[in-house]
């Protein structure tokens, strides 16, 4: 292996780096599966990324969040003001699943989403130091659950970030337009009594089913480019016993936005009904990307931290993977896809810093 007084000519610096980071992104994406880091629980792999940044010389900091949670953002010396920052996010879903590889494939939670992809950003950003290009990385908690951790960076954007490239499981192509979320919640309330004499109780779940059904039949936009609108009704918990009139029910549903939420939100509580509540804890915009010339586009029917990120400059969306293993027992990543990605987040950081400023 070279030192770093070896006389390597550019050519072969940048040959020698293509094929060590390679490498080195399969074995770091490992390491970091086998971190545990279930949203909530992202500081052990969050101290393990601050250190390995600061080993390869980053000026690296740990950005607060809420309790031990916390973002890591990480600069070059040569350039702390990045106009160009690679991201992605930390947590995982659950359960904890350890890593595993063979020939062609990483397996275990998180090999594809997301960290893989951080692998592949740092060994990206390592590729691009080697021809003294500098781009940041911003590395957060939170995600899959509310994207808290870029709530909290988006109060810390840096004032010459011009570029986001946000890394998601898109198969290497990049997103024309990203569906955002809306989480919507319906509770019904009742009476308690005894099951052998129900006329005494009001049972909260004959309430809550009829609606469900209902919102299920309902009729969702569509749009021939993006695809259509979706529910998932995800979580239904409710009543005491099997024989008790139950007097609570309550139902988690997801809802996949191609638009404005507005006039969805009143069809939802108008076709819901009278007999249950219904709020909406949290929405997540549906956004048109901009693209990079030359590469494969997709659109992504799921939602990232992009719509928290608005003060990061303009937000691409790209990374190796597919969401369809995401969230899966067999969760995987290609290893041959992720050495395309260091190859790809380099094209799109060279391609943005030649791009004019923005107007």
């Amino acid at each position: 292996m070279f030192s770093r007084s070896d006389p390597i000519p550019l050519s072969g610096l940048r040959f020698w780096s293509a094929i060590l980071w390679s490498m080195d992104a399969v074995t770091l994406t490992r390491q970091l599966v086998d971190i545990e880091s279930i949203t909530g629980n992202e500081a052990a792999v969050g101290n393990y990324l601050y250190g390995e940044l600061c080993r390869l010389g980053y000026q690296t900091k740990k950005m607060p969040v809420e309790g031990e949670r916390f973002n890591v953002y990480a600069t070059r010396e040569e350039q702390p003001d990045p106009a160009i920052v690679f991201s992605t996010h930390m947590d995982t879903v659950p359960p904890f699943i350890p890593s595993s590889e063979d020939a062609g494939r990483i397996y275990g939670r998180g090999a594809c989403d997301a960290k893989g992809i951080i692998a592949a950003q740092i060994a990206a950003s390592e590729r691009l130091r080697a021809r003294g290009t500098h781009v940041g990385l911003l590395f957060m908690v939170g995600e899959e659950r509310d994207s808290l951790g870029a709530q909290v960076a988006n109060e810390h954007a840096p004032a010459g970030c011009r570029f986001l490239v946000n890394g998601e499981p898109t198969e290497n192509r990049i997103a024309l337009a990203s569906k955002g979320t809306l989480r919507c919640e319906v509770t019904a309330r009742g009476r308690m009594s005894h099951s052998a004499y129900p006329e005494l109780g009001d049972s909260a779940i004959d309430k809550l089913i009829p609606a469900l059904s209902r919102l299920r039949q309902m009729s969702l936009p569509a749009d021939p480019e993006i695809g259509a609108c979706t529910l998932n009704i995800g979580l239904i918990e409710g009543g005491r016993a099997p024989n008790v009139i139950p007097d609570y029910a309550h139902a988690d549903l997801l809802y996949r936005l191609i638009g404005k939420s507005d006039e969805l939100r009143r069809e939802i509580a108008a076709t819901a009904g009278d007999e249950v509540e219904v709020t909406f804890p949290l929405e997540l915009p549906f956004l048109r990307l901009r693209t990079v010339d030359g590469l494969p586009t997709m659109i992504a029917a799921f939602t990232t931290d992009i719509p928290k990120l608005t003060r990061w400059g303009q937000p691409h969306l790209i990374g190796p993977g597919s969401i369809h293993v995401a969230h899966t027992q067999g969760e995987y990543i290609d290893k041959k896809q992720l050495a395309e990605a260091i190859d790809l987040y380099c094209k799109i950081a060279l391609q943005l810093g030649a791009s004019p400023d923005i107007a």
